[in-house]
């Protein structure tokens, strides 16, 4: 090897010798090939032997003299046992009783570097028991786990909606959140009620692609989803079954019905096919759909009658989605 200081080859680590490295590595360190006073043969990083990590085969627990951590105390951690298997690079694992009552296995290279301290505990904030407690509208129900280095609470507003919701500890504790109307996903204007067109407002649907959906009753008695800009905008003012007035546009899905019906071309199309144009920098003909709120490319051609077949062939999109919108409104 170039550096001889991290030439190991003949060394003796405890009971074991090194006896030559392999390819493996473990963390960057290189793996060395070992063999024990009982003759047994183990892998081992560089790192471990050089740490003390690992001292023998494992063979014999007496073999570790001034190793036994039992009866030990580390930080909040009391050794209560030594593992029967080992952990990472042979490091030999103990249990261990933590102040908090729970119990951690950790190993000695942790523990004696000062890196593991508790079971974990010291880390996070202690479980406060609110069941019950109210924070303004909410209402504790139980308790939601925890998850983004927080922990939740499941509550019930109280506010006349009804609305259960999980809200952070802190949250709650810090009077950020007293009632569902303090969560982001439910700051929207409230149309529960209102009118747009045949359309009444029945409940909220939630949020999706970062728009806000609500579900709408039909004066024909059928109910659909309408996101809020189209109820806004007067894109959407019934179910599909009349338009209000004639000139109303329907969108389902982010796809306006009445333009994927038309066959009319644009005025500035000068391809006469409908999603078909001639890109200047190449000379190909290219053709693309747009469909559900999203531009599919459909590739470049030399000729235009290909590129025209590409796209009537996306255009099957269009005849799949419009048979399933004329059957919903039977």
């Amino acid at each position: 090897m170039g550096n001889r200081q991290n030439d190991l080859a003949g060394k003796r680590f405890g009971r074991l010798l090194a006896i030559k490295p392999t390819s493996e590595r473990q963390n960057g360190y290189v793996v060395w090939r070992c063999q024990c006073d009982c003759g047994n043969e183990i892998l081992a990083s560089s790192r471990s032997l050089k740490n003390g990590w690992i001292t023998d085969c494992g063979c014999s627990r007496k073999c570790r003299k001034g190793a036994d951590l039992t009866g030990q105390r580390f930080g909040r951690l009391l050794v209560l046992k030594e593992e029967e298997e080992r952990g990472e690079d042979g490091q030999v694992r103990w249990l261990c009783q933590c102040d908090c009552g729970s119990q951690a296995v950790t190993t000695t290279g942790q523990l004696r570097a000062g890196y593991r301290k508790s079971c974990g505990c010291l880390s996070r904030p202690p479980l406060k028991s609110w069941v019950g407690r109210r924070f303004g509208s909410l209402q504790v129900v139980s308790y939601a786990g925890k998850w983004k280095g927080k922990h939740h609470w499941h509550c019930k507003c109280n506010c006349g909606c009804g609305r259960e919701l999980d809200v952070s500890q802190s949250a709650l504790w810090q009077g950020h959140t007293k009632s569902c109307k303090s969560l982001d996903w439910n700051k929207v204007p409230e149309l529960v009620g209102q009118h747009f067109g045949d359309l009444t407002v029945v409940s909220y649907e939630g949020k999706k692609n970062g728009r806000h959906y609500w579900r709408c009753r039909c004066k024909c008695g059928k109910e659909t989803v309408v996101s809020q800009s189209n109820l806004k905008n007067g894109h959407t003012l019934s179910c599909g079954h009349r338009s209000t007035p004639l000139n109303t546009k329907h969108f389902v899905d982010g796809t306006c019905i009445e333009n994927i019906r038309s066959r009319k071309i644009s005025v500035n199309n000068t391809s006469g096919v409908r999603g078909v144009y001639k890109r200047k920098q190449s000379g190909k003909w290219q053709a693309q759909i747009t469909f559900q709120g999203k531009t599919r490319y459909l590739g470049s051609y030399e000729k235009l009658e290909d590129a025209a077949r590409a796209r009537a062939a996306g255009e099957e999109l269009f005849d799949k989605f419009l048979e399933r919108y004329d059957q919903d409104r039977q």
